[in-house]
């Protein structure tokens, strides 16, 4: 085991816990379970018991609903009968922010409560008075760390880190192991895949370090939309799906949620059939890997290929420097098994460790036709090695799809590897029952104004329970603040209140002339 990971050259599944969620089993040798979340007011029980079955039949297994009131953990009886009159087959979990007590109620109702450690004094009589509450029912527990919600106490002592969030759930985690409490379930959750990447991994180490096994759900927060949204969630989850670690996943879109759950059936069953024998070589010094925060390898440059440059796709390249990849002066690197990642680690780490600084081009080649697949599968296999900053460049090889849609997927996935920006960046939630007004409109509306600005983040966000904090590193914020009524953030200041919502996007335009990033399409 090196830390986090088994094998760096060979694929192995995480060995977790089994954890039962009503009728759904995850961890151990199950398959990786798909779940999404609803964005119903939880308080109309018809709405949500019908979304509750479009995410079903669309092949989700498990449904959370926002529990942020008291009324709305309570409504969770009347949504949890319904469902089963109706006999809709999801394990329904609840999902709890600010308001503790709230999830002492729904722990009633529901066959999982996740809980936001952010959101509580300490690691104490709160937790422990919910856990026995949920050994007693039957009930799951998912602590839920997002970067943008740290306590405060976190983070004086840890900053807002990777680091902070692990310290942060293995507080709660210890707590439960003491109270010998196993149906506990964990996740890292960021709109930084690089941050939530790393928070994986080292939560993996600081796990094994203390010998717990509990199982892992996967996401990216404020992932967006349509492409850039399916690739950014695959560069986040298929980094850590690569090597074993994972055992539930969301894709989260602003989209209907019911949209999420064939692109997260597309990345579970990518992986699903991994061969352990494939890639399988021997690392000649592994302390070259860097696996908890970002360090680019040192290499020389080629033209506009490595050294200081910045990553580069090889549909961009001119007819010299794709001369200079042939005679070798690049190190190209194309994976022929089906575990490219860890057959492309492997491969760089031993170049270093023979002291090669040639920049290095991945190729991969696939046979898809369908665009959407084809961004699924390649930013699941390359993103890794952007976020680890071990390669310069990447080479999609796929006849099947035009090579204009082919350069783009390339370009998103570098930008989704946080390595190189080329167009605006949206952190968008996918929006919940806390949702203060029309997400889905509205940030196709905030695109169509500020699509053509380039390498800007954009924040859109439907309320403030983790708007402001899950955002920290947008330029600007739109944020609903009350109904009707949108905040503007200039990083992570509050520039203007309580706009009315038919004002605030070319508020938000203003705003940006303002400071002077514009520019006129």
């Amino acid at each position: 085991m090196t830390g986090f990971c088994r094998d760096l050259s060979r694929y192995h599944r995480r060995c977790s816990g089994v954890v039962r969620i009503g009728g759904v089993e995850i961890g151990g040798d199950r398959p990786v379970a798909v779940q999404s979340m609803t964005n119903t007011d939880t308080k109309d029980t018809e709405a949500s018991v019908a979304q509750i079955g479009r995410i079903c039949d669309a092949g989700g297994t498990i449904v959370r609903l926002t529990a942020q009131g008291r009324r709305e953990g309570e409504n969770l009886r009347e949504i949890a009968a319904e469902v089963k009159r109706r006999g809709i087959d999801a394990a329904l979990v609840a999902d709890i922010h600010f308001i503790p007590e709230v999830a002492s109620v729904a722990a009633e109702y529901v066959d999982k409560v996740r809980i936001n450690p952010g959101n509580y004094r300490d690691a104490g009589g709160e937790l422990e008075a919910l856990v026995e509450k949920c050994r007693r029912r039957g009930v799951a527990l998912r602590i839920g760390v997002n970067h943008g919600s740290l306590s405060s106490r976190m983070v004086d002592k840890w900053g807002d880190t990777p680091r902070g969030m692990v310290e942060s759930a293995m507080e709660f985690l210890r707590v439960c192991r003491r109270m010998e409490f196993d149906q506990v379930v964990v996740s890292m959750k960021s709109s930084n895949t690089r941050v939530m990447v790393h928070a994986y991994r080292m939560l993996v180490a600081a796990m094994e370090a203390e010998g717990m096994d509990y199982p892992l759900h996967l996401g990216v927060t404020e992932a967006g939309n349509e492409i850039e949204g399916r690739i950014k969630s695959a560069v986040g989850i298929g980094a850590l799906l690569a090597d074993g670690i994972g055992d539930t996943i969301r894709v989260s879109l602003t989209e209907p949620p019911e949209n999420e759950i064939p692109v997260a059936r597309a990345l579970t069953a990518y992986f699903a059939d991994r061969d352990r024998s494939e890639a399988a070589v021997e690392i000649k010094d592994a302390t070259l890997y860097s696996p908890y925060e970002y360090k680019k390898r040192p290499s020389d440059g080629v033209g506009r290929m490595g050294g200081d440059n910045t990553a580069f796709v090889y549909g961009e390249l001119t007819a010299g420097e794709r001369a200079a990849v042939a005679e070798g002066r690049v190190m190209l690197v194309e994976s022929r098994t089906g575990n490219a990642p860890a057959e492309w680690r492997a491969a760089i780490l031993n170049a270093m460790a023979d002291g090669d600084r040639r920049p290095v081009l991945l190729k991969k080649r696939y046979d898809d036709t369908d665009a959407e697949s084809l961004a699924v599968k390649a930013a699941a296999d390359f993103g890794m090695l952007f976020l680890d900053g071990l390669a310069d460049g990447l080479w999609i090889e796929a006849p099947g799809v035009s090579a204009a849609t082919v350069d783009e997927i390339a370009l998103l996935i570098l930008q989704a590897s946080r390595v190189r920006m080329t167009r605006t960046e949206y952190i968008a939630c996918p929006g919940c029952g806390r949702t203060l007004y029309d997400l889905q409109k509205t940030l196709s509306d905030i695109k169509r104004r500020t699509s053509h600005l380039k390498g800007l983040k954009i924040g859109v966000m439907g309320c403030i329970v983790n708007g402001p904090g899950e955002m920290a590193d947008a330029d600007y914020g739109y944020v609903g603040a009350a109904a009707g009524k949108i905040t503007l953030y200039k990083g992570r200041t509050v520039i203007r209140k309580n706009i009315p919502q038919q004002e605030a996007i070319e508020a938000l335009v203003e705003l940006i002339r303002e400071n002077g990033d514009w520019t006129e399409a």
